[in-house]
C-alpha cells in the first residue's frame, strides 16, 4: 500500500514537474517606445499627413493613458476633461490583468486601426502576443480582452470626431485670380492637402478657432510696404546662408527641422518621393529622449507621449484653422514672379498655405507641454534624425527647441517672419491652456 502511494505521489510531482510554468510578465518603458517607433515607421511607409498624423499619434496614446489611470493614485482619468470622452469600462477581474501589458497592447490594437498598412502591425503585434502568451497565457488572455475593449471605446470616440465625413468633402480650389491666395509649389505642385481639418474635432481646446491669431501683414508687392519687406527678407536670407555652402548653420538647422513627409525628387523624366517623419513625430522623438534621460517609469512615459501628443493634435487643428482662413501664398511664388525666377528656396514648400507656421505652432506647443512635464531648462541631445542621415543638435531647453524649430522655417525659405513669430506665439498660448486646462496628475 506505502509502495503504491509514493508511486502515485511520484506521479503527481513529475506531471506536475512537466506543466508549463506561468511567469511574470514584465512590461518595461522600451516597450512602449518601440510600440511608438513602430507606429512612426508605418506612418513614414504610408504617408501621412502632418495633421493626419498628429490624430494616428494621439488615440493610441489616449487609450494606453486611460488604462493606467484605473491603477495609479497618481495618474487621473481624460473622461470628462478629453472632448466627448466618456469613461472607459472598468475591468471584469481586476486582479488578473496586467495594466500595463494591458495599456501597450490597446496601443498596438488602436494604431491598426488608424494606418493603411496593417498587416506591418499584426506581425509586429503577433511576434509579441506569442512571447507574452508563453509566459503566461492566463494574464496575457485577460490583459488582452481588456486591452481590446478599452480599444473598442476608444475607437467608438475617435469615430464622432470628424474625420471620416471630411474625407468627403471637396477639395481644395485654388484661387488663381487673387495674387495673395496661396497657389500650388514646384516641383510636384500638390492640391492643398486637408482644407476641412479644422472640422476635427479637438482634444482639449473649445474650439478649431479658439487661438486665432492675429492676420498677417496686408498683401503688397510694393516696395516698403511691411509685407513686401517680408518677402525680401526670406529671399535675402537664403542668398546670405547659401552662400556660406557647407558651412552654413542656418541651413544645417533648416534640414535639422524639415520634418516633410513627402519630398518629390526628380531626375530627368522621372519623379520619386522621400520619406521623412513629420514635425509632430519629430516632437513625438523627443518624448521618447527625455523620457529616457529621466529614468521614468511606463506610467510617466505613457503619460508624457499622451499628454504631448494631445497638445500636438490640438495644435495642428488650430493652425489649419488658419492655414485656410488667410490662405496665404508661399515665398517661393512671389520670389520667382517678382525678384528671381530662378530661386528655390533650401527646403522643398510643402502643399498647404503658408499662414501661420505649422512647425512653429507645433513646436510652440510641444515645448510648453513638455517643459510642464520635466521642467525648465531640461537640456537635451536631439538625434531623432539620425535616421535620415542627420545629426545630433543640442538643445537647452524645450522651449529653446521649438524657437529653433520655428526659425528653421525661415531659413528653409518655406515662411515669412510673421507666420514663425506668430505662429510660436499661438502654440506656447495653445500649449499652456492644455497644461492648464488638463489635470492628469
Amino acid at each position: 500500500m506505502k509502495e503504491r502511494i509514493g508511486t502515485i505521489a511520484l506521479l503527481v510531482l513529475l506531471l506536475a514537474s512537466c506543466a508549463p510554468k506561468e511567469e511574470a510578465i514584465i512590461i518595461s518603458p522600451e516597450d512602449y517606445h518601440s510600440s511608438v517607433d513602430k507606429v512612426t515607421e508605418v506612418m513614414i511607409h504610408d504617408i501621412f499627413s502632418p495633421p493626419v498624423a498628429s490624430r494616428i499619434f494621439a488615440y493610441p496614446n489616449v487609450a494606453a493613458y486611460q488604462i493606467l489611470a484605473q491603477k495609479h493614485d497618481d495618474y487621473k482619468s481624460l473622461a470628462g476633461q478629453a472632448r466627448d470622452l466618456t469613461e472607459i469600462p472598468a475591468p471584469a477581474n481586476p486582479e488578473v490583468i496586467n495594466y500595463e501589458l494591458a495599456a501597450l497592447i490597446a496601443h498596438i490594437d488602436m494604431s491598426k486601426k488608424l494606418i493603411f498598412s496593417e498587416d506591418r502591425i499584426e506581425t509586429y503585434r503577433d511576434s509579441l502576443y506569442a512571447i507574452w502568451s508563453d509566459k503566461n497565457e492566463t494574464v496575457f488572455n485577460a490583459s488582452k480582452a481588456y486591452a481590446l475593449e478599452v480599444s473598442d471605446h476608444i475607437g467608438a470616440w475617435m469615430d464622432g470626431d470628424n474625420y471620416k465625413q471630411t474625407r468627403t468633402m471637396p477639395k481644395f480650389t485654388v484661387n488663381s485670380e487673387n495674387p495673395s491666395r496661396w497657389q500650388p509649389t514646384p516641383p510636384a505642385y500638390m492640391s492643398g492637402i486637408e482644407p476641412h481639418w479644422s472640422k476635427i474635432r479637438p482634444f482639449v481646446i473649445d474650439s478649431a478657432a479658439q487661438f486665432k491669431p492675429l492676420p498677417p501683414p496686408l498683401f503688397s508687392m510694393e516696395e516698403g510696404t511691411d509685407f513686401f519687406k517680408e518677402v525680401k527678407e526670406v529671399y535675402d536670407i537664403s542668398q546670405e546662408i547659401t552662400a556660406k555652402g557647407d558651412d552654413s548653420e542656418e541651413v544645417a538647422i533648416a534640414q535639422f527641422w524639415d520634418c516633410n513627409p513627402y519630398v518629390s525628387v526628380t531626375r530627368g523624366h522621372l519623379m520619386f518621393a522621400t520619406k521623412k517623419i513629420t514635425p509632430g513625430a519629430h516632437w513625438i522623438g523627443i518624448v521618447k529622449i527625455a523620457t529616457r534621460k529621466t529614468n521614468s517609469d511606463f506610467a510617466k512615459t505613457v503619460y508624457a507621449y499622451t499628454k504631448t501628443s494631445m497638445a500636438i493634435a490640438d495644435a495642428f487643428i488650430s493652425c489649419w484653422d488658419e492655414k485656410y482662413r488667410s490662405n496665404l501664398i508661399r515665398p517661393e511664388t512671389l520670389i520667382n514672379e517678382h525678384i528671381d525666377d530662378s530661386w528655390e528656396p533650401v527646403l522643398q514648400t510643402p502643399p498647404f498655405p503658408e499662414y501661420t507656421s505649422g512647425h512653429s505652432v507645433v513646436s510652440g506647443a510641444a515645448g510648453i507641454t513638455l517643459t510642464s512635464i520635466f521642467g525648465d531648462n531640461f537640456a537635451f541631445d536631439d538625434d531623432t534624425e539620425i535616421p535620415y542621415g542627420l545629426p545630433v543638435r543640442s538643445f537647452k531647453s524645450f522651449n529653446a527647441a521649438a524657437d529653433e524649430a520655428a526659425i528653421s522655417r525661415m531659413y528653409g525659405g518655406i515662411h515669412y517672419r510673421a507666420a514663425v513669430n506668430v505662429g510660436v506665439k499661438q502654440g506656447r498660448d495653445l500649449g499652456q491652456f492644455v497644461v492648464d486646462n488638463l489635470d492628469m496628475n
